[in-house]
């Protein structure tokens, strides 16, 4: 076992080398052609390279190893029950708590945080920032537990998903007219943030699993689509948090 874990760790690192190198090669080009000035740190430079290779190669075989496998797993065991409230909850907890622990959404959360404080529109200090970066995690995370559940019951009961998209979007625009200025951007960014490390994989494995265990739901029609939502629905919830909080 150690020796095929060994072997796709290594067709991962070529993966890895092979997808990073069209960065380095139009750094380079431009770095050459263009600024035509010594990279500062050169061996910190290389080394961070390295680290970025070798890590990306670990999380893409922990991914196929742990998180995809744990997702489809419980959708099928929830799938066997039958019971759709379970499905429903599990949803809902799953995009809360992934969410909220991305660290991509953490980091806006406190940039956010700290420019409203320099803006004015909340107090200076630490216990504001935080209060404030702590509000917007949680309605994020909230909104992607709710466009999961929905998703999952769009998965059980076979409805297109270009409905629920299209009527999403138009929410947007409606209560992008209505969000105080201030919170609009951070409403959009919000949404991307959302789908990142911890969150796709886990969501994706739920809709593929689910759909594989569903009589008459094919896995590339209807397995697909949970990451659209979530990455729709915190730009409406950010947007009312931005309203009435």
């Amino acid at each position: 076992m150690l020796r095929d874990i060994g072997t796709a760790l290594l067709a991962d690192l070529r993966g890895a080398v092979r997808d990073l190198l069209p960065i380095v090669i139009v750094v380079a080009v431009f770095q050459v052609l263009l600024i035509r000035a010594p990279l500062p740190d050169m061996g910190g430079i290389l080394v961070g390279a390295v680290a970025v290779v070798i890590g990306l190669a670990l999380f893409i075989r922990g991914l196929d190893m742990g998180l995809f496998p744990i997702g489809e797993a419980l959708a099928h065991g929830l799938a066997r029950r039958g019971s759709v409230l379970w499905l429903a909850v599990f949803a809902l907890v799953l995009g809360f708590s992934t969410t909220v622990a991305e660290p991509a959404l953490i980091a806006i959360a406190d940039e956010a945080a700290t420019v409203a404080a320099l803006d004015g529109a909340i107090l200076d200090t630490a216990a504001s920032r935080d209060s404030y970066a702590l509000g917007l995690r949680l309605t994020v995370g909230l909104s992607v537990g709710a466009a999961i559940v929905v998703g999952v019951i769009r998965i059980i009961k076979g409805w297109p998903i270009q409905w629920f998209i299209l009527g999403g979007y138009v929410g947007v625009v409606i209560m992008t007219a209505f969000a105080p200025p201030d919170i609009i951007g951070i409403a959009y960014d919000s949404g991307g943030v959302t789908t990142s490390t911890v969150t796709v994989p886990l969501v994706t494995a739920l809709g593929v699993g689910l759909a594989s265990s569903i009589r008459g739901r094919n896995p590339m029609i209807d397995g697909f689509g949970l990451i659209a939502f979530a990455s729709l629905t915190p730009m409406i919830f950010v947007m009312g948090y931005g309203i009435f909080a």
